[in-house]
């Protein structure tokens, strides 16, 4: 089956739809936001926002809802500051939440998904703990970069919505500090983490695991269709787990921090901290500085979410049977290798022939990526174009399999986009990251930033372009 990635986003009109209440007052607690003392927007994704109808703001307008958090005609008010729980590097944690941020606004969008608006930085909450609920401008920066170039290179993801900085001083140990403070606004499909369901089943609270199950099968996932929805549920969300772990994989991505409370009920890759992106295939590539064992680093992530996917079970079983549930789990690596050969298909820009047929070619590119001596952006630039590259890095013995399995391969996308035509693949490892923060820190330089992101959109159009 091949892979495809989500569509060009497209226009459509504002209509507010706030489902979220029908769980109760048990599901999150009413939150104010702070009140800063500047409001300067450092990015605006009108590219998205057209698709909830959010695109034709005033900037005015736009630091009234995304900086000061005036409610949205017809949408929440007050927002939420959701309640779940957590296994944070596989220890529970019950004393979690929305610490510094909060559900703000939901909205059908151009596919008529129902859509979350949830914030970053907006000031504490009941579950700030002792945390000042503040974002660094620097931590908005690097999620605009992640989210930018993950959805480019087919990631299932949230999307950085707003920016907007907000003119304190804030002191972190990771960072050079004082330093400068953001309020960053997300949209994703879905609010609702793995958690969501670990403090319910917590709590025992039957009535309400029922009525989040019903919930996110109405709103995610076409409504329940069989007499055991929460069975029902968790094949959807393992099928969408495999693909998010199988796209981290072929992107090269390290989340950094897979904990169930950062894994959300759709599939999609949200709440970036400390990540990175790996130059080389390397196993043990890790991106927490704190993540000391490697659980996270970047081979063993298909496990950490087949982990998570067993914790989330555990906590459905206060209103199903194991049986089904463990049944799903089971299929997990069946579905993560389905994937991730789909996965790597799309992005060498060859037709899948299904997961039998396409095992040994991927089995081959794994192991020429494992040499290290191309980088992984490179060798799917490289490969991605008409012809055969004529490196030196490809003619060793060690990449003949692969030469030989790319050999007969039929061709799913046009190679007419300049993207294929350049020399330089467009990556994201942590030099250059860092070079367009130093330009933000030292100079209030925000062109390499703007500009970054237009290469990277402009690989995403040459990646989605079948």
């Amino acid at each position: 089956m091949p892979y495809k990635p989500q569509a060009e986003p497209t226009k459509a009109t504002y209509r507010p739809d706030v489902k979220i209440t029908q769980l109760g007052e048990k599901i999150g607690d009413p939150v104010k936001a702070a009140e800063f003392p500047r409001h300067v927007i450092r990015y605006r994704n009108d590219r998205w926002a057209q698709t909830v109808g959010l695109s034709e703001l005033s900037d005015e307008e736009w630091v009234n809802h995304f900086g000061r958090f005036h409610p949205l005609p017809d949408n929440l008010d007050p927002p939420l500051a959701l309640r779940y729980h957590g296994h944070q590097f596989r220890n529970y944690n019950p004393d979690i939440g929305d610490g510094r941020g909060f559900l703000f606004a939901q909205m059908r969008d151009h596919e008529d998904r129902l859509m979350d608006l949830a914030t970053k930085g907006s000031g504490t909450t009941p579950w700030s703990r002792r945390g000042d609920g503040k974002l660094t401008l620097k931590g908005g920066v690097r999620e605009i970069l992640a989210t930018e170039m993950l959805e480019a290179l087919g990631v299932e993801t949230s999307k950085t919505f707003s920016l907007v900085e907000t003119g304190e001083e804030l002191y972190r140990g990771d960072e050079p500090s004082p330093t400068r403070s953001a309020v960053m606004t997300r949209l994703s499909h879905s609010h609702i983490r793995f958690g969501t369901f670990q403090r319910i089943a917590a709590e025992q609270n039957n009535e309400l695991m029922h009525a989040l199950v019903d919930y996110c099968l109405t709103h995610f996932y076409g409504g329940a269709k069989t007499d055991n929805p929460a069975a029902e549920l968790f094949q959807y969300v393992t099928a969408k787990a495999a693909r998010l772990a199988a796209s981290y994989m072929t992107a090269g991505f390290v989340h950094g921090v897979l904990n169930t409370d950062n894994i959300n009920i759709t599939g999609e890759s949200f709440d970036y901290g400390p990540w990175r992106f790996t130059p080389y295939w390397e196993p043990g590539f890790t991106a927490a500085y704190f993540d000391h064992e490697g659980l996270y680093c970047f081979a063993r992530q298909p496990e950490a979410l087949h982990w998570n996917l067993a914790q989330l079970a555990s906590a459905l079983t206060l209103i199903c049977e194991s049986a089904p549930l463990v049944a799903t789990l089971d299929k997990f690596p069946r579905l993560y290798g389905e994937a991730f050969t789909e996965h790597v298909c799309w992005r060498l820009g060859v037709e899948s022939e299904g997961f039998d047929k396409d095992k040994p070619l991927v089995v081959a590119a794994e192991k020429a990526l494992g040499l290290k001596t191309v980088t992984i952006d490179r060798f799917f630039l490289d490969w991605g174009q008409d012809s055969v590259p004529e490196a030196k890095e490809y003619s060793s013995e060690e990449f003949a399999l692969f030469r030989q399995e790319m050999a007969n391969r039929k061709r799913a996308r046009p190679t007419s986009h300049d993207y294929w035509q350049s020399d330089n693949p467009c990556s994201m490892h942590i030099e250059e990251v860092e070079a367009i923060w130093d330009a933000i820190a030292q100079n209030d330089d925000w062109q390499p930033l703007m500009q970054k992101i237009e290469v990277i959109r402009e690989m995403g159009k040459a990646l989605r372009s079948l």
